[in-house]
């Protein structure tokens, strides 16, 4: 009988156990990690696909949640603030999930792809925004702003600039300018999309999170530039309503 009694309580331990390992256990595909976050709480979204963009760390529109894929393996303070950026219902709560979120650091499955290079053409552009780079960090941002690379890129063309965050593997901070933006604004409104593209470099190293929302716009304004995402007012053809990203990237576009 005692015998009996030690197995039975034995194999119900080992059942618990089991059953305890298997709850933790990190998530292995898009199904499992909708299932785990439903379980903390997800209501809104129904879908859940998994990414490889780099500079995309969740975003959500319709009823499909996009994670990158680096999050699979994270833990539960980041998976809830997940769900708390796509259910939050205030301001305040959101931008701290966002910030959790973002401090996380992914590694990605595969090496990212290597950066464009500046035309050797257009080096001495560059350059040149190099230089006004320096003037604009001293002249709006009491000159505590990094230095980052600036790019200037020929296969922009929707884009005029970009504002791209460093990774936790090493990936440099970068700006990047359209060529074709130059060509078509001229230099006034490129430098208005470098300085734009600062606003984001000042959020990103002052820890607030990398967006065209009220912090942006109030900075934008203090700096002397229009505080907008774009050149031309107009709505995103094909943004779902309600719909949110949230990256390690700010574009301004034409």
């Amino acid at each position: 009988m005692l015998r009996t009694l030690t197995r039975l309580l034995r194999g119900r331990r080992d059942s618990a156990q089991l059953d305890f390992g298997l709850a933790d256990a990190a998530p292995k595909n898009a199904d499992e990690l909708l299932a785990r976050l439903r379980g903390l709480g997800l209501t809104r979204l129904h879908r859940c696909k998994l990414t490889r963009n780099r500079n995309v760390m969740v975003s959500f529109g319709g009823d499909e949640l996009r994670v990158h894929e680096g999050y699979l393996d994270a833990p539960e303070p980041v998976l809830r603030a997940i769900v708390t950026f796509v259910e939050g219902t205030t301001r305040a709560e959101r931008r701290a999930a966002q910030r959790v979120i973002v401090a996380h650091p992914i590694r990605a499955a595969r090496a990212p792809a290597r950066r464009d290079r500046t035309h050797p053409d257009d080096v001495a552009v560059a350059e040149k925004l190099a230089a006004w780079h320096q003037r604009f960090n001293v002249r709006h941002f009491h000159g505590r702003l990094r230095h980052v690379p600036i790019r200037v890129s020929r296969r922009m063309k929707s884009r005029l600039g970009h504002y791209t965050a460093g990774t936790s593997g090493g990936e440099s901070a970068e700006i990047a300018i359209s060529r074709a933006h130059l060509r078509r604004h001229g230099w006034e409104e490129t430098l208005h999309t470098l300085l734009h593209e600062m606003v984001h470099q000042w959020q990103d190293e002052t820890s607030r999170t990398i967006d065209h929302g009220a912090t942006f716009r109030a900075k934008a304004r203090e700096v002397g530039i229009a505080p907008y995402a774009r050149r031309v007012l107009a709505t995103r053809p094909g943004r779902a309503e309600g719909s949110q990203t949230l990256g390690r990237r700010a574009a301004r576009d034409g």
